[in-house]
């Protein structure tokens, strides 16, 4: 039943009502009364429950249902009913704030007109096969949280515009092909808690904004092909539990400013290109669980660093490409 039929019976039923109680005696008009108030009321509600989403949001949805061939999606659409009944898509209060399409055979590009879903909170297109990139107008998106498009096949690289999402906690990109440079936006994220890259082809190098991501838990930028030095300004992300970098080009020796993220828990860095003596104040993250630093150039012997972080349970700092090379606890010699 549309908005329009609704009314018309809403209004049938006042006519009536009127009439029939005009005729009733005193204490049966008191009785009828109450009953109708609250059978109204309940159409009142019952009307907002099934309020209609904008025909912009409505359209937006439907982009992108044509533009990653929907036809063939797992679980589809059917166009024809209300936005509610659509599989994996949230409206409360008639606003689209989610959309969770993972696992659901999505093949094609993000639309433009993402960016129309103004009200979103959670994007979840998880493990599909999605190709081009995150759409600049993803910007307009202010109210996001959580933004997955992990596991597809998305090549272009990541818009400056990313930057603009200051309520993004949750940023999940890994597993696909990524090309280019990190932005330097993304350190306006300032809400940001995970940053999940990792398995792409980034390049370029971390861009010392990272720093700025106060809130950051976890970066995981492992198996890409980005360089440069490890910026100093990491040590402003004081929140780090989790630093991944393996696998990359990343060069030079360990910033001293590294020994300040007291919160962190892992950190693996195996697989670069590191060189030199770690930092003397290693042994003040008492709170290392992982550290991973094999196969990079450090020198000299590590040994008795494990006895001095206590809760260490996975340690490995061996070169095996050299067969032996130790790292060493000693005073760096880098720049910063």
């Amino acid at each position: 039943m549309n908005n329009n039929a609704f009314h018309r019976k809403i209004l049938s039923f006042n006519r009536y009502y009127h009439r029939f109680v005009l005729e009733m005696p005193p204490s049966a008009k008191s009785i009828i009364m109450k009953t109708a108030k609250l059978t109204l009321l309940l159409c009142f509600v019952t009307l907002l429950s099934f309020g209609s989403v904008s025909t912009k949001e409505k359209e937006a949805l439907k982009a992108i249902y044509n533009s990653t061939n929907g036809a063939l999606w797992r679980t589809t659409w059917d166009l024809n009913t209300p936005v509610q009944e659509w599989h994996g898509v949230t409206v409360k209060g008639d606003k689209v704030i989610g959309l969770n399409l993972e696992f659901n055979n999505l093949r094609g590009v993000i639309p433009q007109e993402i960016g129309d879903l103004v009200h979103l909170k959670h994007i979840n297109l998880f493990r599909n096969k999605i190709s081009g990139g995150i759409p600049a107008s993803i910007k307009n998106l202010k109210s996001l949280v959580t933004l997955n498009v992990a596991f597809n096949m998305l090549t272009n690289p990541l818009p400056q515009e990313i930057g603009e999402l200051k309520s993004l906690k949750n940023l999940k990109l890994f597993m696909n092909m990524i090309k280019g440079e990190i932005p330097s936006s993304i350190g306006e994220l300032s809400n940001l808690y995970t940053l999940e890259l990792y398995n792409n082809q980034l390049t370029g190098e971390l861009p010392a904004t990272i720093g700025k991501l106060t809130k950051l838990k976890e970066l995981l930028i492992s198996s890409n092909q980005i360089s440069g030095k490890l910026p100093a300004t990491i040590s402003e992300a004081k929140g780090l539990k989790i630093l991944s970098l393996f696998e990359n080009n990343f060069f030079g020796t360990l910033p001293n400013s590294i020994c300040s993220l007291s919160n962190l828990e892992e950190l693996v860095i195996s697989n670069n290109a590191f060189y030199g003596k770690l930092p003397n104040q290693m042994a003040s993250l008492t709170n290392l669980k992982v550290l991973l630093i094999g196969n990079n150039d450090f020198k000299g012997e590590l040994v008795e660093l494990k006895t001095q972080l206590p809760n260490l349970k996975q340690f490995d700092f061996v070169d095996v490409t050299n067969q032996g090379v130790i790292a060493t606890l000693d005073t760096e010699d880098d720049d910063d």
